[in-house]
């Protein structure tokens, strides 16, 4: 089996660097959402911010359930003590949570006071979320942010939930936080990604000269004439 070489590794590094990266979840890039404190503070239950702003990951290692509430303080979603991690199908927080500004048509099945109906995701004990309370809602500049340049808290949030049978809050601030840079400028990268591309040029050429007066030499004529052999297909790929 042929090693790629060094030119081409470089080649597909400058080009991981352009393209764009694919993610369905992106956050605020000048926001911040920050956790304060989990209560009841019981071992096991761990809470993270996911992509500044974006979503919430709990992983339940407790040995008792997590219920978390939605915007009416309905059942919205829980990680049970197995690990079973299930959302309620008539909490009007499952449909409002699948766009990051609510803009969805929530069913008229969605109660808050209808008897939960549970869908079970999967038995990880491990669950992400978007929550509309841990992020500014509007899509340009908070009305509270008075220096654009400067780090400043734009609002508190607390959302309710329940561990075991003690009824407790995640409890938190998001901020705005402005990056400093962006990455680097395009025009580089672009420049980068001509000079690799020249060198890979290069280098296909050098060998194939080497091949042909090789080839020559042996008294076999010229190497491009020779049949290749037909590569194999690639592996089928199932998304």
């Amino acid at each position: 089996m042929r090693r790629p070489s060094w030119a081409v590794l470089g080649v597909l590094a400058a080009l991981a660097l352009v393209a764009p990266v694919a993610s369905a979840h992106q956050g605020n890039p000048n926001m911040e959402s920050i956790i304060r404190a989990v209560t009841p503070n019981v071992a096991g239950v761990k809470l993270q911010v996911l992509n500044r702003d974006d979503r919430f990951q709990l992983d339940n290692r407790s040995k008792q359930d997590v219920l978390l509430y939605g915007y009416q303080d309905e059942p919205y979603a829980r990680i049970l003590a197995d690990g079973t991690v299930q959302q309620n199908l008539r909490s009007p927080a499952y449909y409002l949570n699948n766009d990051r500004y609510a803009n969805v048509e929530v069913p008229s099945a969605a109660n808050a006071k209808a008897t939960p109906e549970w869908k079970t995701l999967d038995r990880t004990g491990s669950f992400q979320w978007h929550d509309h309370r841990m992020h500014y809602m509007g899509k340009g500049t908070p009305p509270q942010v008075k220096d654009k340049d400067q780090r400043q808290k734009v609002a508190d949030y607390t959302i309710p939930i329940k561990v075991g049978a003690d009824k407790g809050s995640i409890t938190g601030a998001y901020w705005w936080s402005p990056q400093k840079s962006s990455g680097p400028p395009a025009g580089a990268i672009a420049a980068l990604v001509v000079i690799v591309l020249g060198g890979v040029a290069a280098v296909v050429l050098t060998r194939r000269r080497r091949r042909t007066d090789d080839a020559r030499d042996r008294g076999d004529g010229d190497s491009d004439d020779q049949t290749p052999t037909a590569p194999k297909a690639p592996p089928a790929e199932a998304w």
